[in-house]
């Protein structure tokens, strides 16, 4: 099975890149008996520089752009961390990243365009590659009803229905470089139409992470149906 992993920059980058976790998170993926298409977001460091261009005038397709600079590098670590498992390129395109998929357990993606997040580069990787399975992998254990850091009574789903997650995210996808938001509106709109079940868990909880890459319960959020 072909499993796709959209990967919060949050987890790869701080203050600096976080080795361990990016070491730990190469060796599972090494062992699954899956491959995997990654698709790795920008975090703080996208953040600051997207707000560093717009301080400096930029329009927002240029804090877009240097946004997605940042996804790249990200994606770049984890071709080397998965260095003879993963094509060593990172892809800009579907299609070669398809026919690079025919030929590697793992291909690794950053962002695309400006105005297109990578939770919607990853709903159209995993498309194009035919998977079933989408791991949204941040620094959040699951969907909630708001914001669990700034609402002590967000309550978080268990299970999601495709709409359910749609009507969430139209509240707080802003289409903006480097803001916050459960999932990107237009990715939710793809995930349904195509029926791919997604899995939202903190991506630090291994047992999660292990047990989401086959399908089995974990304590995040599945949406499905």
């Amino acid at each position: 099975m072909f499993v796709v992993i959209s990967l919060g920059g949050s987890l790869i980058m701080q203050e600096q890149p976080d080795i361990k976790y990016i070491k730990e998170l190469a060796q599972i993926i090494r062992k699954s008996p899956h491959k995997f298409g990654i698709v790795t977001g920008g975090g703080r460091i996208a953040r600051t520089f997207a707000q560093a261009a717009r301080g400096l005038g930029a329009s927002e397709f240029e804090a877009d752009e240097i946004a997605i600079d940042s996804t790249r590098q990200n994606a770049r670590l984890m071709t080397i961390a998965l260095k003879g498992v993963a094509c060593p390129h990172v892809f800009t395109d579907f299609e070669k990243a398809y026919e690079a998929a025919q030929h590697y357990k793992v291909v690794v993606m950053g962002g695309t365009i400006p105005g297109i997040t990578t939770d919607t580069d990853a709903a159209l990787l995993a498309e194009k590659v035919g998977a079933k399975r989408i791991l949204n992998l941040s620094n959040i254990d699951g969907v909630y009803t708001a914001n669990p850091r700034k609402d002590k009574n967000a309550k978080k789903f268990k299970k999601m229905k495709y709409q359910e997650l749609l009507d969430l995210a139209g509240k707080s996808d802003s289409r903006k470089a480097g803001t916050h938001f459960v999932f990107d509106f237009v990715a939710c709109k793809m995930i349904g139409r195509s029926g791919i079940e997604t899995h939202f868990i903190n991506g630090r909880n291994i047992t999660d992470l292990k047990a989401a890459i086959d399908g089995k319960p974990h304590s995040g959020t599945i949406v499905r149906g």
